[in-house]
Order: structure tokens, then C-alpha cells, then sequence
């Protein structure tokens, strides 16, 4: 008799619904008709997505307490499958702007990959051992690198996808040497074997952690590991761009806040002030790099450089509040990334071409339902209700301050003060700068048009919904975090 191990096939369905979802799509682009295909992948990949939410929420209320699953490969509970659920809104919400940008080529690959990717994030959040964090990185990168040169016929997404693989394949190198050394340190692979095994002062083992850490925030777009995203940002088609914006940054740092507080504790006063060093950067770079932007996509990642340092600063501070001040700002952010990437990609289609600072001149008046939106998302961005970004730096800095680290809470509003110039920037462009040729509806086909208006729509429901209804998102991310044992 074969002694097989227990499988949690409940900790797996949200994976397993996305990888299901991923399989059909990519079948449905060699057996359904041609002029059927957009519209079946489609319909199946927002299935996919769907379910999975579902079935992450269903671990989330039975998971009251954490599982270790399969030797420990993964852990069932309730952070996890929180993340899980933000993943899939974000894939669904994604699949909408998709819907609307009148992809011809590849449509059936397109909608498989993303499924596939969102599959590996969906898995990573969950990870508890080296080798399925450093496989699951691979899953999702992989998909994402051919995602950004999926529009061959554009010079920018080839290059995209090319600077991608490239400086992301040197971030993954960097991430399984340092899992090397610390598996050569202390002959474990899980998470908390590592806690137990671990000798604080094995330079091995620091290095791995350091290397461990490097290629983290490479996925993150933290500085000085930000190199790749401008271009990325910039080259790959934008519902791909809004995808990597806030699916990859939830994936990234859940799994960094897991990977720390359990697996190395005992060196916390080492990656707390290293993180700390991480959001001073991040701040720094990414709001001097956005003031002089004038590419609309190109000003956002240098933006996104920026929240890697504000969402980086509650797990530098390692404690429950920072915890909860994480994955509520994620909520939030998701959101607003998301839509704003969405409103980018309407006016591209209006103006058929790169959007500018010029490029949105008049919009907030040609169409004021967008207009509003893309205000909305700016002034949230800033950190200003009614969004729930607001509440999200608040909780962020008291968790510094709370820490000791007021200082760190001061870097912040200074950053929040600056970026304060391009951000509404964009707001004078839409309605104080006279457009200078009118556009045609970026839509095309009501379809196409209704698609896009709800993943808008949808965007700003959660961005003002997470301040409205802030508590019980609260009592949620409280929850979630409440799994981890933090030092502070």
C-alpha cells in the first residue's frame, strides 16, 4: 500500500477554478468558431474568476484558524483566501476592460494566460515553503512576461515583454540563490521549519534572506528594484498594465508580510530597517520620476513605484496594526489602479494613439462620467476622501508612529504632499486645458462600451464603498492578519 498524502481540495478550488478556467479558454480558441471566440473566453475566464472568489470566500469562513497543508507546502486560512478573493474582483474587473479593447489576435490565448496568471497569485498568497513560493512566482511571472508582448504588431509591447523577461529572470535568479542559502543554512524548506532551524548569525543565512528579500521587491516595483516598470508599464497593452498594477503588488506583499513574520522573526530588526530604507526610496524615486511625466501610463508606474513604499511601510513596522493597515490599503488601491488604468485605455481607443497629459485636454468635459471617475481616482491616489486610500495611509502611519518610527509617518506625508503636482495634473488636463480635436466614443459597439462603463463603474463603487463602509473592511483585514504571530 502507497501511503498518499491528505489533499485540502477546498484550499486548492480557487486555484483549481482559475486553472479550469484557464484550460477551456485555451480550447475554445481552436474549437469555437473564430467570431465566437471573444465572447466564449471571455464568458469563461469571468466564470473562473467568479468561482474562485467564491470558493475563497468559503475557505475564508471556515478557516478560522490556520492550516498547515502537505508538509508544508501551503497554509489554508484566512489571509490567504482574503487575498485570494481580491484577486479574483481584480481578474473579473480586468476581464471587462479586456472585453472593450477590440483585441483581434490571440483573444483565446489572451484570456487562458490571465486565467493562468491569476491561478499562480491566487497560490502564491498561500505559500509556506520556499520551493512552492519560488514554483508559484515562476507560474505567474512566466504568463505575465508573454501577456506583455502579446500585441506583436507593437514595437512597445515587444519591448515590454522583453525588458520584463530579462529583469525579471535576473529578480528570480536572485530570489532561488537566496533560497539556496538559507535551505543550505538550515536544511528546511518551510516557512516555520526555517524559524526553527535558523541561526541569526549564519552570514549564509542572512545573505539568503537579503537575496530572499531582493527578488521580492523586484515583483513589488520597489526601489531600487523598480527598473523594469516604467517601460513595462508603458509598452504592455493596458488592461495587461492594470492587471500587473494591482494583482501582482497583492500577490508580492502578502506573500512578503507571510515569508518575514514567519520565517524570520529572530532577524527582525535586520528587515524592518531594511524595508524601512525600501520605503524612503520607493517614496523618493517614485514621486520625482512621476513629476516629470507626460505619458498619462508612464506617470501612473512611477506612482505605483510610490504606494510600493506607503504599502511596504506597515509590514517594515511588524506588528498586528501594520498587518491590518496592509490589507485594507490593498482593497483600496486595487480599485482605484484598476479604474484608472481602465479610463487610460478608453481614451487611447478615442485617440488612437499613447495617452498624454495633452491627450486627456477636455475630457473630463467631452465625457463627464469618466472625467468624474478619473478625478475620483486621482484625488484618492493623493489619499483624500471620499476614497478609501484615505483611511488606508492613516492606518499606515499610526502603525509607524505606533512602532516608534514617527519619522517614518513624516516621509510619507511629505511624499503625500508632493505627488500632490501630477496627480492633479491630470484633473487640470481634463478640465482646464481646451481639447484640441474632438474624439469619437472609445467603446465602439454598446457591448464594448456597457463592458467598460461597469468595470469603471465598479472601480468606483469599492473606492468609495472602502471609506463609507470602512469597519467592516476592517474587521476583515483584522482577521486575516490576526493569523501571523509579529514580532511587535
Amino acid at each position: 500500500m502507497i501511503d498518499t498524502p491528505h489533499v485540502d481540495w477546498l484550499a486548492l478550488s480557487p486555484t483549481i477554478a482559475l486553472l479550469g478556467a484557464s484550460a477551456i479558454a485555451l480550447l475554445g480558441a481552436v474549437l469555437v468558431p473564430r467570431p465566437a471566440v471573444r465572447a466564449f473566453s471571455a464568458a469563461i475566464t469571468a466564470i473562473g474568476f467568479v468561482v474562485s472568489a467564491v470558493f475563497a470566500g468559503v475557505v475564508f469562513d471556515r478557516s478560522p484558524d490556520p492550516t498547515v497543508l502537505l508538509s508544508e507546502t501551503m497554509t489554508r486560512d484566512q489571509l490567504g483566501a482574503l487575498a485570494a478573493i481580491i484577486l479574483a474582483l481584480i481578474g473579473l474587473v480586468v476581464v471587462l476592460v479586456s472585453w472593450s479593447d477590440g483585441r483581434r489576435d490571440h483573444v483565446g490565448e489572451y484570456y487562458a494566460l490571465l486565467s493562468a496568471s491569476a491561478a499562480g497569485m491566487v497560490f502564491i498568497v498561500s505559500a509556506s515553503s520556499l520551493l512552492t513560493m519560488f514554483l508559484a512566482l515562476e507560474w505567474f511571472s512566466i504568463a505575465l512576461y508573454i501577456l506583455c508582448a502579446l500585441d506583436p504588431h507593437r514595437r512597445e509591447s515587444l519591448e515590454a515583454g522583453l525588458k520584463y523577461l530579462i529583469i525579471g529572470s535576473f529578480g528570480s535568479g536572485i530570489l532561488l540563490f537566496g533560497c539556496a542559502l538559507v535551505y543550505g543554512s538550515t536544511g528546511e524548506l518551510g516557512f516555520s521549519a526555517i524559524r526553527e532551524a535558523t541561526g541569526a548569525d549564519d552570514p549564509l543565512f542572512v545573505t539568503g534572506m537579503a537575496m530572499i528579500l531582493s527578488g521580492l521587491a523586484f515583483k513589488v516595483s520597489a526601489a531600487p528594484f523598480h527598473m523594469w516598470t516604467p517601460d513595462v508599464y508603458q509598452g504592455a497593452p493596458t488592461p495587461v498594465t492594470a492587471f500587473m498594477s494591482a494583482a501582482t503588488k497583492i500577490a508580492a506583499l502578502v506573500l512578503t508580510m507571510r515569508l518575514l513574520v514567519t520565517a524570520f522573526p529572530s532577524q527582525e530588526n535586520l528587515w524592518t530597517i531594511a524595508l524601512a530604507v525600501m520605503v524612503c526610496i520607493s517614496l523618493a524615486w517614485g514621486n520625482l520620476g512621476a513629476l516629470v511625466q507626460t505619458d498619462v501610463k508612464r506617470m501612473l508606474a512611477y506612482s505605483s513605484i510610490s504606494h510600493a513604499g506607503f504599502l511596504l511601510m506597515p509590514i517594515a513596522v511588524a506588528s498586528p496594526l501594520g498587518g491590518r493597515a496592509l490589507m485594507y490599503y490593498l482593497i483600496s488601491y486595487a480599485a482605484m489602479s484598476i479604474g484608472a488604468f481602465a479610463i487610460v485605455a478608453a481614451r487611447e481607443r478615442e485617440l488612437a494613439r499613447p495617452v498624454t497629459l495633452d491627450g486627456m485636454a477636455g475630457m473630463g468635459w467631452e465625457r463627464p462620467g469618466m472625467g468624474a471617475a478619473m478625478t475620483l481616482f486621482m484625488f484618492g491616489f493623493i489619499g483624500l476622501p471620499p476614497a478609501g486610500l484615505f483611511i488606508g495611509k492613516f492606518y499606515a502611519f499610526s502603525a509607524a508612529v505606533d512602532r516608534g518610527w514617527a519619522w517614518l509617518a513624516v516621509v510619507g506625508a511629505i511624499a503625500t504632499v508632493v505627488s500632490i503636482y501630477y496627480y492633479l495634473g491630470v484633473v487640470r488636463a481634463m478640465y482646464f486645458q481646451p481639447a484640441a480635436v474632438g474624439v469619437a466614443s472609445a467603446g465602439g459597439s454598446p457591448p464594448r462600451e456597457l463592458a467598460l462603463g461597469t468595470s469603471v463603474l465598479l472601480a468606483v463603487v469599492v473606492t468609495i464603498g472602502s471609506f463609507v463602509g470602512a469597519q467592516p473592511l476592517l474587521d476583515i483585514a483584522t482577521d486575516a492578519a490576526s493569523v501571523l504571530s509579529f514580532p511587535h
